[in-house]
């Protein structure tokens, strides 16, 4: 959801690693090199800030914005096979502007570094595939245009009816078929989303939120046909986060009643909810709302402990009372953990009627800021 300024510095560093890698080889001289500074700056004035409401206009905006310093195009997913395997996975392809562009008089010049992850958790197995790749905005290595979003032979592609995927990275692939069956959903007023109190602290962020997905799924050498139901998140912006937040936790949850439920929450460095969480509800029909901070809760109730000792709360009671939702969400299973250049716990989700303790959907998490 909103990984982007608060995971910078890791985002900054393991794309400035890529990038100097490209530097090793022999191009034109003109690329130069591009100083730490550059990369993990405050964002320079030239680039825009949201600031207010603006209308979306699609597909232009299904592209990317480089007037803005950082985005994203999210994915997450739950599926079965037909013997009742349950799998869960991720795409992400983010974008990270150069405070100082360089020069276009060149197909090796850049205008900023992307990265991707890609990541599929095995509930049978308990297993958690994860992959993470970098390019540059050059020689079309990566990018995003309203039809088509990609990083080398990771592709995203926009059909009549929703998007495609295709990617594989070693011992697991992804070939899905997305297809978009509610409007999309415009996060805040009118997809501007507010994270803070100071101007600037916002992002243009809506969702996808109920994409009926069929498929293919390669775990090892083994193809398993899936069906199931993804989600998609899109969010930009240049300074959205305040330096009084510590992290996030984000649900994005399928209730079995037809039902769309997604909520953030914002947390400072003493670990209390910030004012400025939110969320929005989808009913059966498509119709949606936001919630304000003060429409929900969310309290996390059971934690788990990495093998380095960072502790997660994996289980969460979470409650709309305007909603009559009374919710509790557990894990799959407990290590869905990325270690990669940025750490952060994304996984498939249950989700339980508080009351009953039937399970009523499922879901994905999000959990940031943890492991500093």
């Amino acid at each position: 959801m909103m990984r982007l300024d608060l995971v910078l510095f890791g985002l900054a560093v393991a794309a400035l690693v890529a990038w100097l890698s490209w530097q090793t080889r022999t191009v034109e001289p003109e690329i130069g090199t591009i100083g730490l500074a550059e990369v993990l700056g405050d964002a320079p004035e030239h680039f825009r800030r949201v600031t207010g409401p603006e209308p979306l206009s699609f597909p232009n905006d299904h592209g990317s914005h480089p007037d803005y310093r950082s985005e994203w195009w999210y994915f997450t997913g739950n599926f079965e096979t037909g013997a009742g395997q349950r799998l869960g996975f991720q795409f992400t392809l983010f974008r990270f502007a150069l405070n100082q562009p360089q020069s276009a008089r060149s197909d090796w010049s850049a205008d900023a570094l992307w990265m991707a992850h890609l990541a599929l958790s095995d509930g049978r197995s308990q297993r958690f595939f994860q992959s993470e790749r970098f390019a540059r905005g050059a020689l079309g290595l990566a990018g995003a245009t309203p039809s088509r979003w990609w990083l080398r032979d990771w592709v995203v592609t926009a059909t009549e009816q929703g998007w495609q995927l295709n990617a594989e990275a070693g011992e697991f692939a992804l070939d899905l078929d997305m297809v978009q069956t509610r409007p999309l959903v415009f996060q805040g007023d009118a997809g501007y989303s507010r994270k803070g109190p100071e101007p600037g602290n916002a992002s243009r962020y809506y969702s996808a939120t109920r994409l009926e997905t069929r498929g293919r799924i390669r775990i090892d050498d083994q193809w398993l046909d899936v069906e199931g139901l993804a989600w998609l998140d899109r969010e930009w912006g240049s300074n959205q986060l305040s330096d009084t937040l510590a992290g996030w936790d984000w649900f994005a949850l399928h209730l079995d009643d037809g039902r769309d439920l997604m909520v953030y929450r914002l947390r400072n460095h003493e670990g209390e909810a910030s004012p400025w969480s939110a969320g929005a509800l989808v009913d059966s029909d498509g119709g949606s709302r936001t919630l304000r901070y003060a429409d929900f809760s969310a309290q996390p109730l059971d934690w788990w402990r990495d093998p380095e000792g960072h502790r997660w709360p994996l289980a969460w009671r979470i409650s709309v009372p305007g909603a009559d939702l009374d919710l509790t969400t557990r894990p799959v299973f407990e290590d869905q953990l990325w270690r990669r250049s940025v750490r952060y716990w994304e996984g498939m989700i249950d989700v339980i009627d508080s009351a009953t303790g039937a399970v009523i959907g499922r879901g994905y998490t999000e959990l940031s800021g943890y492991a500093e």
